[in-house]
């Protein structure tokens, strides 16, 4: 990520802090008698020192960098090199200051990111006027990069609330309740985590998983909510809501929202093939779907509902057993059963008479 957000704030109360880099102590005196008035500096004798002062973890990033390109050992060219390749760096404006003035010369220096050039011999008053404007300008930069992760950040709260709101449609229609969809949410996390390395993937699963059942919106409440079993016209009709859901939440250009239709059109897919609505067998059904698969139907197994007492921990791990290449990837039930201690603490934490409906708890969870 890059780190704009950290520059220092040059809005007229803090002074920004410049490094001045050149092997000449004379330049360096020059450079400093310019701008030592107006801002903080830092000097660098040499390439290395520059960078050792630039990447200091524990100091602040210089908020411009006025470089020599002449230099011995590591000439201004090659730190400008290692500058733009280290992310926390990258974003710091470099002035190169040369007696080069040749246009191949500065079209290089501009290619490697270089904000300017300043030829030697230089005006003081010209060195001040560049280094305020390209401060100035970068501060524009940090103001309107801060502006766009505050709206980013507005985006993906609006859309965890439409998560919330389509969980609670769904809980109004079925009978399953807000605590259930955070514990099946939270235990294909850990399912995830234990699974794929990339984090933010993981991130996304746990806040599509709540979408899982959004499909049955459109299956009737008598169907639903029937007490006994489905004739089969019925369950041909409750088949349909992966479907459904898939159709209500497609999007090409929202990965949470592709991802939580992927889950709504898979969950009901079996390793073997016998599930529905596509009888997908194996690796053709993707991961966030087995995922959540496994995560739903271990957290129903361990609940009481109206039609059943709750399993015991012991008959769920039978169970999952039994079907793991079946109903379950026989990797994820392995990985299931040898996680079911935190599981267990899942569902301590959250039992179904804490929450009737989807509340806040999933949007605070999100983070």
């Amino acid at each position: 990520m890059s780190n704009i957000s950290n520059l220092h704030s040059i809005d007229g109360t803090t002074q920004a802090t410049i490094l001045l880099v050149d092997d000449t102590p004379e330049n360096i005196d020059l450079l400093a008698a310019s701008l030592r008035d107006d801002y903080q500096l830092k000097v660098a004798l040499n390439g290395a020192r520059a960078l050792a002062i630039a990447q200091d973890k524990h100091q602040p990033k210089p908020d411009l960098i006025l470089l020599d390109v002449m230099m011995p050992e590591m000439d201004g060219y090659q730190v400008c090199k290692h500058l733009k390749a280290d992310p926390t760096t990258a974003h710091i404006p470099v002035i190169f200051v040369t007696a080069k003035h040749e246009a191949g010369d500065e079209e290089y220096g501009f290619d490697l990111g270089a904000v300017d050039y300043i030829t030697k011999p230089f005006s003081p008053k010209l060195v001040r006027a560049r280094v305020r404007t390209h401060l100035a300008l970068f501060d524009q930069n940090r103001q309107l990069f801060n502006q766009v992760q505050e709206r980013t950040k507005a985006l993906q709260d609006s859309k965890l609330r439409i998560i919330q709101h389509l969980g609670k449609a769904v809980e109004y229609k079925d009978n399953e309740t807000g605590a259930h969809v955070i514990r099946m949410s939270l235990i294909s996390r850990l399912l995830a985590e234990h699974t794929v390395s990339d984090q933010a993937w993981v991130e996304r699963l746990f806040q599509a998983a709540p979408m899982h059942d959004v499909g049955k919106i459109g299956v009737s409440d008598n169907i639903l909510r029937k007490p006994g079993k489905l004739t089969p016209d019925e369950w041909e009709e409750m088949k349909k809501h992966p479907l459904i859901g898939a159709q209500i939440l497609e999007s090409d250009d929202d990965p949470l929202l592709f991802m939580a239709s992927v889950v709504s059109l898979t969950h009901h897919e079996k390793w073997d093939g016998s599930g529905y609505p596509n009888q997908l067998m194996a690796d053709q059904i993707p991961l966030e779907g087995r995922i959540v698969a496994i995560a739903d139907v271990i957290d129903a197994l361990l609940s009481k509902r109206p039609y059943k007492e709750p399993w015991t921990v012991e008959q769920t791990i039978e169970y999952l057993s039994e079907q793991k290449g079946k109903h379950f990837d026989p990797d994820l039930a392995d990985l299931a059963i040898k996680l079911m201690p935190q599981i267990v603490e899942i569902r301590a934490l959250y039992p179904d008479e804490s929450s009737s409906l989807l509340d806040d708890s999933f949007f605070k969870l999100a983070y």
